[in-house]
C-alpha cells in the first residue's frame, strides 16, 4: 500500500472512531490544507479592509507592541485549536468537540449552541468578505475615474448579490479542484505580499517616507475615547488579519493524514499570518506619510489604495488593487467552502431545519452543494443590513470574529472543566496544554467585550455597535428553538449522532461519549 493509501485508510478508521464514515473524498494534501488556511487569512487584502473599521483605524500608527502582543495570544489560541483539531479531526470541529468533552448535563444545549453560532458566524464571515469584494469592485470605478464615480448603496449591493454568486458555483466544485486552487491562492497572496515589504518601499518618495521613530513610537487618537482605551483599541488589527483557526478543521474529512496535518496547518498559517502581516503593517508605516486624517478620508473611501496611489499612481494601484482583489475573492471562496462544511455536518448531525434534505452529497461534485446555497442564501441576507448604515455594516466583520470567539472558547474550556477523558491526538503540548488553554480563553473573552463596544462613548442609534444586537438575537433564536415547546431541540437533540454501521447493523462508535 502506497504512503497516501495508508494516510487515507488511517483517516478513515479515526474518522469512524468518531462515529462517522467516509463521505466526503480526502484530496487536500498538507501544503493545500496550509493554503486553504493562507488563503482565508488573506493578509493583505486583510489589512486593507481593517483600515476601514472605525475601531481599528488606530493601528496605522504606533504597530510595533499592539501587532506582537496580539500576535502572540492569537498564537495560544491556534495552539490550543491545533490539539483538539489532531484529537478528533472532523468537519462539526467546535460543536463535535463541546459534546464530546462537556459534562453530560450540559453537552447537549452547549453543543447545539456552539453548533449555530458557528454556522452564523461563518455566513456572516462570508458576507463580511463579499461586501468587502464588492466594495474593492467600486473602489477601482472611483480610482479609474479620478473620484467622480462614487457608488449608491444600491449599486454595491447588486455586486455584492453576484460575488455571492459567483463564490456559490466555485465552491459547488469538485474537492479536487478547490484543492488544487490551493496554489494559485497561495502564488497570489505571497506576491501581494511581497508588493507590499519591497515594492511599497522602493516606489514611495522621500518626502512620504517616515523615520523608524514615527513608525514604531507614533500614536495618533483620532477616536473620541481615552487614549488608554484607544490603545486597547489598536491591538485588535491581527483580529480581524489572523482568523478562522478552524477553517481548515471544517475540511478535515477532505484532508489526507488529518490528525497531523490539521493541527500543524493552523499553527503554521496562525505564525506565518503574524509575522508577515507584521511585515506588512511596518512597510505601511514607513511608507504612508504623516497625514493619517487626510489618507483615512479620502473620496475613494478606502485608505490602503489612497497609500498606493500616493506610491504607485493610479495605473500601478490599479493593477495591485486588482490583485487585492482576487486574494479576497479566493479568499471568500475558502471560507463559503469552511462554512458549507460546518453546515453540512450540523445538518448530518440533525440539527438544522430541513436537515435530511440539506445532508446530501451531490453525486456529480461528491461535495455538498445545497449546503453551500444554503450558506450563500444566508450571506445574501445578512447583506441587507448595509442598508441600515455603516455602524451596521461594520457588524458584518465583528460579528465574524465575536462569534468564533465565543464558539472557540466553549469547548476549550469544556475540555478542562467538563469532566470527560481527553484522548491526545499526534500533536500535543503536553503540560502546557492547561496553561494555553487558560491564557487562549481569557484573552478571547476579553476581546469579545472589546469588539462589542460602540465606537464613541456616548453612542446614538446611528453610532452604535450593532455586533451585540445580531449577536444576542442570534443566540436568543437559537435558544428559543432549543426549548420551543414540542418542537424544540431540547426535545429530540442528542448531540452528533453517529452513522458508522458495525458487523451487526448497528450503529456506533468506538469512541463512545462518557454519559
Amino acid at each position: 500500500m502506497s504512503e497516501s493509501g495508508h494516510h487515507e485508510s488511517n483517516d478513515i478508521v479515526l474518522l469512524a472512531r468518531l462515529g462517522y464514515k467516509q463521505e466526503l473524498k480526502r484530496e487536500f494534501t498538507p501544503v493545500e490544507l496550509f493554503g486553504f488556511g493562507f488563503s482565508v487569512s488573506a493578509i493583505v487584502p486583510s489589512v486593507a479592509l481593517g483600515l476601514l473599521a472605525p475601531q481599528w483605524r488606530l493601528f496605522l500608527d504606533d504597530l510595533g507592541v499592539q501587532w506582537a502582543t496580539s500576535s502572540v495570544f492569537l498564537m495560544f489560541i491556534a495552539m490550543s485549536m491545533a490539539e483538539l483539531g489532531s484529537a478528533a479531526p472532523t468537519s462539526g470541529g467546535l460543536y463535535y468537540w463541546t459534546y464530546k468533552y462537556s459534562s453530560p448535563r450540559s453537552r447537549n444545549l452547549l453543543c447545539w449552541m456552539v453548533g449555530y453560532i458557528s454556522t452564523i458566524s461563518y455566513s456572516t464571515g462570508v458576507a463580511g468578505i463579499d461586501w468587502s469584494c464588492a466594495t474593492l469592485i467600486m473602489a477601482a470605478a472611483g480610482i479609474d475615474s479620478d473620484g467622480v464615480f462614487v457608488p449608491t448603496i444600491h449599486q454595491t449591493f447588486g455586486v455584492y448579490c453576484c460575488v455571492v454568486v459567483f463564490h456559490g458555483f466555485i465552491a459547488s466544485c469538485a474537492t479536487k479542484v478547490i484543492a488544487r486552487l490551493q496554489y494559485t491562492f497561495i502564488a497570489i497572496n505571497v506576491a501581494l505580499i511581497l508588493v507590499m515589504i519591497i515594492a511599497l518601499p522602493a516606489a514611495t518618495s522621500n518626502d512620504l517616507k517616515n523615520s523608524a521613530k514615527y513608525a514604531f513610537g507614533n500614536f495618533e487618537n483620532i477616536t473620541p475615547w481615552p487614549n488608554g482605551y484607544a490603545f486597547i483599541l489598536s491591538f485588535l488589527a491581527p483580529l480581524w488579519t489572523i482568523g478562522g483557526f478552524d477553517a481548515g478543521v471544517h475540511i478535515s474529512e477532505e484532508a489526507q493524514n488529518a490528525s497531523i496535518a490539521v493541527p500543524w496547518a493552523i499553527i503554521s498559517v496562525t505564525g506565518i499570518g503574524c509575522l508577515l502581516g507584521f511585515a506588512v503593517q511596518i512597510s505601511l508605516a514607513f511608507c504612508m506619510g504623516t497625514d493619517t486624517i487626510t489618507i483615512l478620508s479620502n473620496p475613494v473611501q478606502q485608505p490602503m489604495a489612497t497609500i498606493l496611489l500616493n506610491s504607485f499612481g493610479k495605473t500601478g494601484t490599479l493593477v495591485i488593487w486588482a490583485f487585492i482583489f482576487i486574494a479576497l475573492f479566493m479568499c471568500g471562496v475558502s471560507l463559503l467552502t469552511a462554512s458549507s462544511r460546518q453546515t453540512f455536518a450540523f445538518s448530518r448531525d440533525g440539527a438544522l431545519p430541513y436537515s435530511r434534505f440539506l445532508y446530501k452529497i451531490n453525486r456529480y461534485t461528491g461535495t455538498p452543494v445545497r449546503c453551500v446555497w444554503l450558506s450563500a442564501i444566508c450571506a445574501i441576507l445578512l447583506g441587507l443590513i448595509t442598508f441600515a448604515g455603516s455602524e451596521a455594516t461594520a457588524a458584518l466583520f465583528t460579528l465574524g470574529v465575536v462569534g468564533q470567539y465565543i464558539a472557540y472558547s466553549i469547548p476549550i474550556t469544556a475540555r478542562y472543566l467538563g469532566g470527560q477523558n481527553f484522548k491526545r491526538g499526534p500533536f500535543h503540548l503536553g503540560l502546557f496544554s492547561k496553561p494555553v488553554a487558560v491564557v487562549a480563553v481569557l484573552w478571547m473573552w476579553f476581546m469579545t467585550v472589546v469588539l462589542m463596544f460602540p465606537t464613541v462613548p456616548d453612542p446614538t442609534a446611528q453610532t452604535m455597535n450593532y455586533t451585540v444586537v445580531v449577536m444576542g438575537g442570534v443566540s436568543l433564536l437559537a435558544l428559543g428553538y432549543y426549548y420551543f415547546p414540542k418542537y424544540g431541540g431540547v426535545h429530540w437533540f442528542k448531540g452528533p449522532v453517529s452513522n458508522v454501521e458495525v458487523d451487526d447493523g448497528s450503529q456506533t462508535t468506538d469512541e463512545k461519549f462518557d454519559e
